[in-house]
This record gives structure tokens, sequence and C-alpha cells, in this order.
């Protein structure tokens, strides 16, 4: 393999143990395993990183860095969703989004994240069970579910803002609910891809999470 940076080595790392742990599970992620699938040798894993450990955190980090952009998006831009059609309820250009909508843009766009890389969120969750089986990684779930409450907290922030609307509860309360909904939503499209009753699903989340904020 030609001379790459550290970087870069662990960069191609973590991708390959993402792919590895999400075609056959933790256990069967050993550095082994990983190095073939990045072609590298035993001595470029030990370069790169002191353990198997620390590359299930830094894979983690990766992961949920990967969902950053997917969680709400920044701006009331309605995606065009296949057929051509935006999201339902779509507001017109010139119109203040309602919250609803602004919530329901955000979680189709969660849910097209998923659709494009089923792959990486199977590996989400192998590596979730995984550290809260083990004591010495236990914090790395308490971190990444740290970062999704975060995440979600700021995204809703930003939706009351677009539509000019204040939450009736603690926003991180009402964040803890919407990671709670997307890691349903996540599981039961993983289990049937089932896209049709997915929208419904969604539906039904947007006017749930909507109904705790009002105008403002």
């Amino acid at each position: 393999m030609a001379r790459i940076s550290a970087a870069d080595r662990r960069g191609a790392l973590v991708r390959a143990a993402l792919r590895v742990v999400a075609a056959r599970g933790v256990t069967q992620a050993t550095t082994r395993a990983i190095v073939a699938e990045a072609g590298m040798s035993l001595a470029s894993f030990h370069y790169a990183f002191q353990s198997r450990d620390e590359l299930m955190a830094e894979l983690i980090s990766h992961v949920v860095d990967q969902e950053t952009i997917a969680v709400l998006p920044v701006l009331p831009v309605l995606p065009v969703l296949p057929g051509g059609t935006t999201a339902p309820d779509a507001a017109a250009p010139d119109q203040t989004p309602s919250l609803r909508q602004i919530l329901r843009t955000g979680l189709q766009r969660y849910t097209d994240h998923l659709r494009e890389d089923p792959l990486r969120e199977k590996a989400m969750l192998e590596l979730t069970q995984y550290a809260l089986r083990s004591p010495s990684m236990h914090h790395l779930a308490v971190r990444q579910y740290d970062r999704y409450h975060a995440l979600a907290a700021e995204a809703l922030d930003s939706a009351a803002r677009q539509s000019g609307s204040v939450w009736l509860h603690p926003v991180d309360d009402v964040a803890r609910l919407l990671v709670s909904l997307t890691d349903g939503i996540t599981i039961a499209w993983l289990v049937d891809q089932n896209d049709r009753a997915t929208a419904t699903l969604l539906d039904f989340a947007a006017e749930s999470v909507a109904a705790l904020g009002r105008a403002a």
C-alpha cells in the first residue's frame, strides 16, 4: 500500500471498521479483519491506533459526526421527494413554514440519510449495544447520546426560530423525545424498509412533537 499520512491511515481504518461491523457485527470486527478490509498490515494498525477500543471510540465519533447534518435542516428548504413532489405540507417560498412543516422536513431528511446508507445505522446500533455491554466502553454510549440530544436541541431551537414558535416544555426534554422517535423510526425502517409506512410514521412524529410548541 502506498505511504499515507497518519490521519489518512486512521480514516481508512475507521471506514473499514464500519464496513466490517455492519456486515459481521462487533464481535467479528477483529483487528485482523479490519486491516484485511482496509488492505493494510497489522503494523499499520498499531501505527494509527493503540488498541481496538480506541478505534471503536473513533468509529462512534465518526458516525455521529456524519449524522450531525441529518437531524434537522438548518434552513427551511423543503426537499424534493421521489416523483418530483415536495415534503408534505410544504410552505410556499414567501410563507413562514410552520413548526410542523419544519419538523416533518427534518425527519424526512434524516430518513433519506438512513436510506442512503443503512449499513452505517446497523453498525451504529451494533456499536451502541457493544458499548453498553462493556464497562470500559459504556462512557462512549453516554457520549453518543449526549451528542444526539445536544444536536436535537440545537435543531429544535432553530425550528422554533424559523417558524416563529416557542416550546411549551424545556427544549432539552423535547430533544430527548425527538431522539427517541428517530431511534424507533430507524429500527422500524431497517426491519421492513417500508417507505410508505415510514412516511405515515414521520407524519405522526412531526405532529406529536409540534404539539409541544405554539406560535409565539
